[in-house]
């Protein structure tokens, strides 16, 4: 397997198995269980949005009181904003995956996706668990991947492999994604799997330094799920020395094969953006720190007028200027700040480049892929966000979605 192929390698510790349960979606599967070997290690960062949904405040709990060897993921009912109903149907629906499968409740993990304020067929979900929990597969990531979405159109799943010590280790992951995506800790949800040994802790510190360099470099919309939801579990199947710390010679490959794997998944997400036409980087350098670089080209992958504007393939720069100059940036020196699409320069020492052709910003903004190249010249600090551009059909699905 070459370090870009996008085809799926199996999790030697993980099986996996879907139920259409009929939660929202009639004659597709809706309803994942992936199951996880004991002595695994399992680490998970959650939205931080103040309205989580239920199984948000359930999974964090029941992770502080058990080594999960179960994920329940239900798509089409977020089971958010359903109050103490909400806690207590995501409770029996663990309730009755842990009955079925010898476990304690607490060793469920509780996923939702969907819409929110409904409340969960938590009856439903129980009714689908027998024939659900008889066909377990090592090999059903397809399958699993396509029962988590929602407005999705494609499935989103990535492996890569990597060596430890000798011997091949695999990372493999599933996402879902395509609106409400604007992640304060990870993705709207997203589940990958390593074989090899690592420690808790250094797991949750792979997890959440990777994340912050590829789910939490995203926006379709600018707006955080109240699910978002992310977890990696190592089971030590390959049977190498326990990655015990940042220091472990074997830790820079986990990291780099993880990485690589979420880098892929939080692309595959705005790719399928709602309605999106184009894979939009807005690259911003010179700034200050790092924040100040994420500020700056946050401001701009969230501005309406510059995603309508990619949607026409004007190259109207202004938008983009103007997004720039109002991102609060203290004492910002616009005669230091270069813009330019691709490898056309629109902006140079705050105002019009004087060899920009408008016919050369055209020709940029039609590809299917675009850089939007920002020099602010205050520092050394560069941020990278993806994003996409705002379509009539972004509209049409989030003006229909309930419906």
């Amino acid at each position: 397997m070459s370090a870009t192929d996008p085809s799926f390698l199996p999790v030697p510790g993980i099986r996996l198995a879907t139920a259409g349960a009929g939660i929202r979606y009639q004659g597709r599967d809706d309803l994942l269980v992936l199951e996880i070997a004991p002595g695994a290690a399992c680490a998970a960062i959650f939205t931080r949005n103040a309205f989580r949904a239920a199984p948000v405040t359930l999974a964090r709990h029941h992770l502080l009181h058990a080594a999960p060897r179960y994920l329940l993921i239900n798509s089409g009912n977020a089971n958010a904003g359903t109050g103490q109903r909400g806690l207590r149907d995501a409770l029996a629906s663990c309730s009755a995956l842990a009955e079925r499968a010898g476990c304690r409740p607490e060793e469920v993990l509780p996923f939702s996706t969907g819409v929110i304020g409904e409340h969960l067929p938590v009856e439903r979900i129980a009714a689908a668990l027998p024939e659900l929990l008889g066909r377990f597969d090592a090999s059903a990531w397809p399958v699993a991947a396509r029962a988590i979405m929602t407005t999705d159109t494609v499935p989103k799943l990535r492996s890569r492999s990597f060596e430890l010590r000798g011997e091949r280790a695999t990372v493999t992951g599933i996402a879902k994604g395509a609106g409400m995506i604007c992640p304060d800790m990870a993705t709207m949800l997203a589940f990958i799997a390593t074989d090899a040994a690592v420690e808790s802790g250094i797991l949750q510190s792979c997890l959440q330094s990777v994340a912050d360099r590829s789910f939490n470099a995203i926006t379709v919309d600018g707006d955080t799920s109240t699910n978002d939801a992310c977890v990696l579990v190592a089971t030590g199947a390959l049977g190498n020395p326990l990655i015990r710390d940042a220091a472990d010679p074997d830790h820079a490959a986990l990291l780099s094969a993880v990485e690589a794997v979420c880098q892929d998944l939080a692309t595959a997400i705005i790719r399928d953006g709602e309605g999106a036409t184009k894979l939009v980087t807005v690259l911003v350098e010179g700034a200050v720190d790092h924040d100040e670089a994420r500020r700056v080209a946050y401001a701009i992958a969230h501005s309406p007028l510059v995603k309508t504007a990619l949607f026409a393939s004007d190259p109207n720069w202004g938008r983009i200027l103007a997004a720039v100059g109002r991102a609060g940036i203290v004492d910002l020196d616009i005669e230091r700040v270069d813009i330019a699409l691709g490898a056309t320069r629109i902006v140079e020492a705050g105002g019009r480049a004087e060899d920009y052709r408008e016919e050369a910003g055209a020709a940029v903004m039609a590809e299917p892929e675009i850089l939007i190249r920002v020099s602010l010249g205050r520092g050394e600090a560069v941020a990278r966000v993806l994003t996409c551009d705002f379509s009539y059909d972004y509209v049409r699905i989030n003006a229909e979605y309930r419906s």
